[in-house]
């Protein structure tokens, strides 16, 4: 299917690339950010504009990410309940209820690139549990558009070579969620420690 899809990018290109990551942000198992390394390649090589690509990419994720949010408003209970089902995706909710419970509207924004697999059910999760539109949204749309910046940049700066722009997105996600790590650990202990009352 992914081959096919690739095949697709240079006659549909934009429409594909929106179409995609609205998709992807419902669950559906379609390799959003493969076709978003290859438009970032098309893009380096004149075949597409680098910020229609960007344009395209971001705003089919955030239509989904609403779609998603307004299931999870209008329907939250039922379709939870449905997905729960599934022993895989009832994991997948419940490290996201739990992510959403922990940080809030930034487990939104962090869902949306760094832990982007939690992404859809994020937003159910936030729509049933009546998160504010407003600031599901605020935390929605960076986090989208820094997601495609990353993967559609990633394809045009290397090229079209999704091999390297893959492997260079993995190394920067895990520098980025290793620094994440240790401010996080720091603030802990920070916060956690006690004077010991001497002057």
């Amino acid at each position: 299917m992914t081959d096919w899809l690739l095949a697709l990018v240079p006659q549909y290109g934009l429409w594909l690339l929106a179409v995609t990551t609205f998709l992807s942000c419902l669950a559906l198992p379609i390799p959003a950010s493969i076709l978003m390394l290859t438009a970032g390649g098309f893009a380096a090589a004149g075949e597409l504009e680098l910020w229609q690509a960007l344009g395209a990419a971001a705003t089919g994720a955030i239509m989904g990410d609403q779609i998603g949010f307004g299931l999870g408003r209008s329907l939250g209970k039922t379709v939870l309940k449905r997905l729960g089902r599934d022993r895989g995706r009832d994991r997948l909710l419940a490290k996201a209820r739990a992510l959403l419970k922990r940080r809030g509207v930034a487990a939104v924004f962090l869902s949306r690139w760094l832990v982007s697999p939690l992404g859809p059910y994020i937003n159910l999760v936030a729509g049933s549990t009546g998160l504010g539109w407003l600031r599901f949204t605020l935390s929605s749309v960076p986090g989208e558009a820094l997601w495609a910046g990353l993967y559609v940049g990633a394809g045009f700066a290397l090229g079209g070579n999704i091999h390297a722009a893959s492997d260079m997105l993995g190394s920067i996600l895990g520098m980025i969620g290793g620094a994440a790590a240790v401010l996080i650990l720091g603030y802990w202990l920070f916060s956690s420690a006690k004077p010991d009352g001497r002057t």
